[in-house]
């Protein structure tokens, strides 16, 4: 003869909540680590012509519910935005840190940002790293040897430092391609904040550490309420030179040439390799522009 098999939730024998599946509220800071989820199953069987027992013993189960969490250093900026937007897109909990917090426009992918203002020197790291799973740096800037050295190194070194210390598995950074240059041109303060930045990803995170090295990035870029479209630009300049680039790659070899011809690349695909890179393990190491694309390509639906 078939046995009926019954369901009831019903809590734990040491709690007094009302008879149904139990999920804690959600914490009051969006930042601290999820707690567990507790339930509890009680379950009976009966034969024939016996009445359901739902008296049984109850049965805890404990699941931890792990989602991926990605930290955006200097979220509301060019690079930061698409990024923030291409991980929101892919049902990404995302985090934006940046001096001036949320961005002024109302795209609706804001809303699903928690933005903090805030200065990596200064920040309140447990406000921002417990629980992430990456962390992107995307700092970086213009200015005087010392300036240069301080917001393309310095900053990004500390951000390094205070993910690791925190447990945050996977780094990655946003630097620049070196374009060739000769070696007395890399010795300004923007390369050589870039590349003591990369050092310390690589030496922090050896095996799980990202640095990707674009060239110039396109798109459309708000400065102080306007729309700049770099794309206009720099997308038929991207099409030119991959078009033709059996006949540049000669040239390639002379120096600072990649200055001219180092293509373009769109901020939607550093964005896209920029999540391969957050949630594959196997994804470390330094890349270049074409490897870049190729990363961005393996997102696209």
């Amino acid at each position: 003869m078939a046995v009926p098999l019954f369901f009831a939730i019903s809590p734990s024998p040491s709690t007094t909540i009302l008879n149904r599946a139990f999920f804690p509220f959600r914490p009051s800071s969006p930042f601290q680590l999820l707690p567990q989820k507790r339930f509890s199953v009680r379950c009976s069987y009966a034969e024939a012509n016996i009445k359901n027992d739902f008296r049984s013993t109850t049965i805890d189960v404990t699941a931890d519910i792990k989602t991926e969490r990605l930290v955006v250093l200097g979220g509301s900026g060019f690079v930061g935005s698409a990024i923030c937007k291409a991980a929101v897109s892919k049902g990404i909990e995302v985090i934006g840190l940046s001096r001036s917090g949320r961005p002024s426009y109302t795209d609706p992918w804001v809303d699903q940002v928690s933005w903090i203002p805030g200065d990596v020197f200064y920040v309140n790291w447990d406000e921002v790293l417990p629980g992430a799973t990456a962390v992107v740096s995307t700092l970086g800037g213009f200015g005087n040897e010392e300036q240069m050295k301080r917001i393309n190194g310095e900053a990004n070194v500390v951000s390094v430092t205070a993910a690791k210390d925190y447990g945050v598995p996977k780094f990655i950074l946003i630097s620049v391609h070196d374009y060739n240059l000769p070696s007395f041109l890399l010795q300004s303060g923007y390369f050589t904040g870039k590349r003591k930045a990369e050092a310390e990803v690589l030496s922090k995170y050896p095996n799980s550490g990202v640095v990707l090295r674009p060239g110039f990035i396109y798109g459309k870029r708000r400065v102080d309420g306007f729309e700049i479209p770099l794309d206009l630009i720099g997308e038929p300049l991207e099409n030119l030179l991959r078009a033709a680039e059996n006949f540049i790659q000669p040239l390639k070899s002379l120096p600072a040439s990649d200055v001219l011809l180092a293509p373009p690349i769109s901020v939607n695909d550093v964005a896209l390799a920029t999540i391969n890179a957050a949630r594959d393990a196997d994804f470390f190491g330094i890349f270049t522009i074409e490897q870049i694309k190729e990363a961005a390509a393996n997102v696209k639906v």
